[in-house]
This record gives structure tokens, C-alpha cells and sequence, in this order.
């Protein structure tokens, strides 16, 4: 039997490979998984044009999955260095990276990712096609918008962000409701910026089956962009946000009338206290389909620490129903990241992602904390290094501050409890001063 789409086989009762893989990475049992692909409730990117993809779930009753932003820009145009950043996000766990180069020869790194890296790839069709066509933006038609489109799932990118939700009508509404920082969506305030220039609808969304049948063709997940997210506190959960969110899930109903996979973007800069209700608003509005965020960052004021924020936020949304976290790394607001800022990035987003799994009770989530606590119990060192999130990170801190005693570490030494309840419950005598 044949398909075109994950959704069109799971619809259809056909297990792909890919369901296949997925359901066991997950625990899954595979017709589950393929009812939530059915459903929308789960996305499987997996363009039929990426040959070396491995491929993940993001959705419902999957494990929160890690989004990594890289790409190159007019100040930072080595293609070597974020290719290497992409190796590292992929070694440090991230299951995507998204391309949002905005200078150079995109195209080569666009197709080197789609053939090297197995990864999930997304892209920003709306960033290449400035720097594709480079010209004027005004100049830019509806055409050109939706080519570039087409160009970037025929090069096997398996999802794409598409600014659709934001229209002549919303535009005018955000115009009149005022906002402190306005649009900080990039590619939401070029197609803002085009509309006013031009007067024109949205080509998005003006073609926007046009662009569906393109997803439906390569098997592309449509990511619907957030172009009116906040980018302050104050801004959060304003009218702007959510008159935008009620047009996503209209689209996302039309998409999956054509058998498209759909996920959500969200916020965003939003106060801890509203994250949870945002999450629900949106799962009620989309019918479930898979929510991924931007943090959220829960305060604006730490500029350097924003990965910090951002893992905060992640996990009180993720725990909340968010499927996937983009990361955010300590150079947010301030320059491209560094290879060590990816890394500190991925780190925060994983330990975020991972609290929540544990509170949405993913099945297998509390085995590896067993798993360390285990360890520490035993005070087994290298079992504790092998299990830690950051391995390196960990084996470095105890071997900058080496203890007096190796079943020790330097911050308790003789007064450590795990050593000193194995030894008094086995029988032995403390005394912990004199030893």
C-alpha cells in the first residue's frame, strides 16, 4: 500500500520504518505511536529526500526532544566552525538542528546537513530567501517566497518554520493593540515588513495550500511559525499572541486535511506563572498537536544566563504538555554562540527536558536517576561519570579538587553520610574524626 506522508500511513494503518524506530526508542508499543501520528497528537520528521536521517517523535507521551539554532550570518560566515558545532550538538544528544544561516553560500551548508548530519533538519525558508534572491525585500514576490519553499524540501529538510499565522487582518490588529517590543520574530517581522511595503497578503498564507501540497510531496513537517511571540514579560499572552495562535489552529486543521504533519511554535519571553495556562490554551486551540517552544525565558534581565531562564521555562512547559524545547545558549541577545556556548545551551535544555519527561511520567525517565542514585550509593565514580549528563564536565570538577581519600569527594570527606551509613548499617564502626 502506498503513502506520502508519516500521517498518511499511520492513517492508512501502515507502519513505516521510521514508526518502527521511534516506537522502540520510546518504549512504545508501534500501533500507539501510530495512532498519535494519525491523530497529529505526534510528528515524525522524516523528509524522503534526508537518506541518512534517524529518525525521532516529538509529541504526545514521546520523551521532550532538543532543538539546536546554528547557522551563519554577515559576521560569522565559517561554515567549517558550524558544521563542527553541528557534530557537537549531535554528540551532546540534541535530536535537531535547525538552520537559520542568514549570509553566505546557504545552500551548500543546507545540502551538507541534509546528507551528513542525522539529525532532524529545519530551516527558515523566509531568512534564505533574502540572502537567495539578494534583492531588495520589497522586491521579493509571492512566487520567489514560495520557490524557496519548494528548494528547501527538495534538498531534504525535514521540517520548516513558516511565519503563515501572521495576515493583512492580524497585522492590523497588531499594529492597534501597541506591544513594548514589538514583533522580535526575524522572519515574522520580514513578512511584516513586506506586507506594509507592498500592501500584498502574506504569500504564506495567501498560497498556503500551495505549500502543503510541497510538504505533503517531500514529506516535509510543517512547522507553523510564531511571528507575533513576545518578546518582553510584558508582552506575554497579549492579544497579539493569542489572535495568532487561534489562526494556527485553523491551519493546522487544513493541514491535516491534506495528511501534513504539524507542529506549533511558541513562546517566547513569558512569566513562569502564565507558562502552564499557555500550554493548555494552545493544546485546546491546535487539537494537540505538538507545541515547541523558544525557553521560555522567565525573566528579561539576565543577558549571559539566558540558557539559565530559558531551562527554567522549558521545564515548567514542557512538564505542562510542550513537546520540544529549542535551546537558548548564553549568548542570547547578545552574539552567534560559540562551540561552548552550544554546549551550555544543549546541557540546560536537556536537564530541562528531562525534569519534565519525569513529571509527564515518560516511560523510562526515572530509570536513569535510579540508575546514578545507584551509583552514589555505592560511591561508584566512574558508573556516576558514565550516567551524568555532561561526563566531561563531571570527571573535571572532581579532578580539579582530588579528596584525601578516593570513596570521598573534597566537599565532606570523613563526614560523607553515603560512606558513613553503608559502613554503620554493614556493622562497622564510625568514628570519622580520627580516621
Amino acid at each position: 500500500m502506498n503513502y506520502t506522508t508519516q500521517m498518511d500511513a499511520a492513517r492508512k494503518g501502515i507502519l513505516t520504518r521510521q514508526m518502527s524506530l521511534v516506537a522502540e526508542k520510546e518504549h512504545l508499543d508501534p500501533k500507539e505511536l501510530m495512532n498519535l501520528v494519525a491523530e497529529g497528537k505526534a510528528v515524525i520528521p522524516a523528509n524522503k529526500n534526508h537518506g541518512c536521517l534517524e529518525p525521532n517523535g516529538i509529541g504526545s507521551m514521546l520523551r521532550t526532544k532538543i532543538n539546536v539554532n546554528l547557522g551563519t550570518s554577515r559576521d560569522c560566515m565559517d561554515l567549517d566552525m558550524e558544521f563542527k558545532k553541528v557534530n557537537d550538538a549531535v554528540r551532546l544528544g540534541a535530536e535537531s538542528i535547525m538552520d537559520l544561516s542568514s549570509f553566505g553560500d546557504t545552500e551548500a551548508f543546507r545540502r551538507r546537513l541534509t546528507k551528513e548530519c542525522p539529525a532532524i533538519i529545519g530551516t527558515v525558508p523566509i531568512y534564505d530567501a533574502v540572502v537567495y534572491y539578494h534583492k531588495p525585500l520589497k522586491e521579493i514576490t509571492s512566487k520567489e517566497w514560495i520557490d524557496v519553499v519548494r528548494m528547501h524540501a527538495q534538498d531534504g529538510v525535514d521540517f520548516m518554520t513558516i511565519h503563515v499565522g501572521i495576515n493583512r487582518y492580524t497585522a492590523k490588529r497588531f499594529k492597534e493593540a501597541k506591544r513594548l517590543t514589538n514583533i522580535v520574530s526575524r522572519g515574522g517581522s520580514i513578512i511584516f515588513a513586506w506586507m506594509e511595503m507592498t500592501g500584498q497578503e502574506n504569500p504564506f498564507y495567501e498560497h498556503y495550500d500551495e505549500i502543503l501540497d510541497i510538504c505533503r510531496e517531500f514529506d516535509v513537517t510543517m512547522s507553523l511559525g510564531d511571528a507575533c511571540r513576545p518578546g518582553c514579560l510584558e508582552d506575554a499572552t497579549d492579544i497579539s499572541q493569542v489572535e495568532e495562535l487561534v489562526t494556527l489552529g485553523e491551519l493546522t486543521r487544513r493541514a491535516w486535511d491534506k495528511d501534513v504533519q504539524v507542529m506549533i511554535e511558541g513562546p517566547g519571553h513569558m512569566p513562569l506563572d502564565q507558562i502552564a495556562a499557555n500550554m493548555k490554551i494552545q493544546q485546546t486551540i491546535c487539537k494537540g498537536a505538538p507545541f515547541y517552544v523558544l525557553g521560555p525565558l522567565v525573566t528579561d534581565v539576565a543577558p549571559g544566563y539566558d540558557h539559565i531562564t530559558a531551562a527554567i521555562g522549558g521545564a515548567v512547559a514542557a512538564a505542562a504538555g510542550a513537546a520540544f524545547l529549542c535551546y537558548v545558549t548564553p549568548a542570547e541577545h547578545l552574539r552567534l554562540p560559540d562551540i561552548n556556548d552550544v554546549k551550555e545551551g544543549i546541557i540546560a535544555s536537556r536537564i530541562a527536558a528531562h525534569a519534565a519527561d519525569i513529571a509527564k511520567g515518560i516511560k523510562g525517565a526515572k530509570d536513569w536517576d535510579r540508575q546514578m542514585s545507584q551509583a552514589r550509593k555505592k560511591l561508584d565514580w566512574e558508573e556516576m561519570f558514565r550516567l551524568s549528563i555532561d561526563p566531561d564536565k563531571a570527571r573535571a570538577y572532581r579532578a580539579s579538587a582530588k579528596p584525601e581519600k578516593e570513596d570521598t569527594c573534597s566537599m565532606c570527606g570523613n563526614f560523607c553520610a553515603v560512606k558513613n551509613m553503608n559502613r554503620i548499617l554493614d556493622g562497622e564502626i564510625v568514628t570519622i574524626y580520627d580516621e
